[in-house]
């Protein structure tokens, strides 16, 4: 069967989705699974952006090899040095360029001729090319682009060194019929096209995306390029796993594989759903929760007499077969450190006894802990800064009685390293703990979205707060858990503010650098 590669695109692509905001060790965790998963490309974010997304780019660089490294660069001899800088030390430096082809975007947003286009595109990848021996360029808006003014720029980006060539619906516009059929008249068309890999990159907004993708490769694309849960602008991107399942499963008809390591799916994709705090739908295919769900009679009587009646894709060909024993109070340190490692964790002595310790406290309050539970414990220890200053939550307490306004009343240790005890009230009790942190922190703070979800089964069971705010005009989003909704709430509140700190902090530490 014929190998197509899988470029992973959520650090980059994916981050772009409104309101998600990564930091770089949350991106680093996202690089070492998707790793494990065996994308073969990861786009490790656009170096050139952020100071941010340089270190993240960098450290992903140094840190991953089992898949090739990539980040993005504008068609700039600017953008393609940074780029260069965050992973020459990489172990096969990879860059992605690209440029807009498309008439409305090269008149309207470039603001360039067609000659002109084509000369920025070649002398850009001609200057990529002394540095990276891997340079994938990018016709931005490509389906929308004039397919003869397409082969002229990728005839002449080939002879300037270009090793991919990528043909986006970046708006996601196409049909299958349509862009199938593009790639079929550039393999048809473009001199040295076969010397090079032709990829594809396909946006959701008219829900077509993973067919589109398909009908790319069925008709000559080497490679997609896609998310995680199908995260990204607007609509998003190709979710990843759905291609990889989809081939899986109907391998009679295509013929094609991925390579990738379907077990890793379901892991994947709950670490991509904890970190960027968007969930999941529950009917989402493949990863939704209830993508094995069966409420129907007549599909649970098919499901005991023989699976097979209404189950073409197992929980356990995508990581998600039926949990392991829950642990409890009386649980050992050596179960709580096999668990650790089942679930694919890889964690310091230090880590995993802050993990054991947490473990404990929830254990005392919580009858079971779930595989879910444990999931967001071992996480939370995976992705901990520790130089940089935040803000520690040690007590939250509320005051409500029903013909009165809430008070709440925190406890908090300052980054100086101060505690601090602040009161305020509120319309609700939330609203009120919102207002008491408000005054604990430097800056003007607008909640911006706010909801609280539950982490497992049960009355008992953790509740996950996800808020999203801005503070001097920095949007970021905050997570954390707790068996109480408004403890967790507190938390997630000060998360976003620490986060916002240790983006702060890389930044003072590269100029510090430099």
């Amino acid at each position: 069967m014929r190998k197509i590669d899988i470029f992973d695109t959520t650090l980059r692509d994916g981050e772009q989705a409104a309101g998600i905001n990564l930091n770089t060790a949350e991106k680093i965790e996202i690089a070492r699974q998707l790793e494990k998963l065996g994308v073969t490309i990861i786009e490790a974010g656009f170096p050139a952006s952020s100071p941010g997304d340089f270190e993240a780019v960098q450290r992903i660089a140094n840190t991953v090899k089992g898949s090739t490294v990539t980040g993005l660069a504008r068609a700039m001899k600017s953008d393609i040095d940074r780029t260069w800088e965050a992973l020459r030390q990489a172990a096969q430096p990879h860059i992605h360029v690209f440029l807009a082809t498309s008439p409305i975007h090269m008149e309207h947003k470039l603001m360039k001729t067609p000659d002109q286009v084509v000369e920025i595109a070649v002398e850009a990848v001609k200057y990529a090319k002394k540095k990276f021996s891997l340079v994938q360029w990018s016709a931005e808006d490509a389906f929308r682009s004039d397919p003869e003014f397409l082969v002229r720029i990728i005839n002449q980006v080939i002879q300037a060194g270009a090793t991919t060539i990528n043909v986006p619906d970046t708006v996601g516009y196409a049909t299958p019929a349509e862009y199938g059929a593009l790639f079929k008249y550039l393999k048809e068309n473009v001199t040295g096209i076969d010397k090079v890999k032709l990829s594809a990159h396909c946006h959701d907004d008219l829900g077509m995306a993973t067919a589109n993708t398909i009908a790319a490769i069925e008709n000559g694309a080497d490679q997609v390029e896609g998310t995680i849960n199908g995260l990204g602008e607007r609509a998003g991107n190709v979710a990843l796993e759905e291609i990889a399942v989809a081939l899986h499963i109907r391998k009679d008809v295509y013929g094609f594989e991925t390579g990738l390591n379907l077990q890793e799916i379901k892991r994947t994709s709950q670490l991509v759903s904890q970190l960027t705090g968007v969930v999941i739908q529950p009917n989402k295919a493949i990863v939704g929760k209830n993508a094995f769900a069966h409420e129907s009679g007549i599909h649970q009587d098919g499901m005991l007499k023989n699976p097979e009646t209404y189950e073409i894709i197992t929980p356990a060909l995508i990581g998600a077969a039926v949990e392991p024993l829950a642990l409890g109070k009386h649980s050992g340190r050596h179960a709580f450190s096999d668990r650790a490692i089942t679930m694919g964790f890889e964690l310091s002595d230090e880590k995993l006894n802050a993990a054991f310790v947490e473990f404990k406290k929830l254990a005392d309050r919580k009858k079971e802990i779930t595989e879910d539970d444990l999931y967001v414990l071992f996480t939370n220890q995976q992705i901990q800064y520790k130089d940089s200053p935040v803000y520690k939550l040690t007590n939250v307490q509320i005051q409500y009685e029903t013909e009165d306004a809430p008070t709440a009343t925190v406890t908090a240790v300052l980054p100086s390293g101060e505690s601090v005890t602040v009161s305020e009230t509120g319309a609700g009790s939330v609203e009120a703990i919102f207002n008491t942190l408000e005054k604990l922190v430097k800056g003007k703070v607008h909640i911006l979205d706010y909801r609280v979800t539950s982490i497992s089964k049960g009355r008992d069971a953790l509740a996950e707060a996800v808020v999203n705010l801005s503070i001097d005009d920095q949007v970021i989003t905050g997570r954390d858990t707790a068996q109480d909704v408004l403890e967790a709430s507190a938390k997630a509140y000060l998360n976003a503010i620490n986060r916002q700190l240790v983006n702060e902090y890389v930044q003072e530490k590269e100029v510090i650098n430099d």
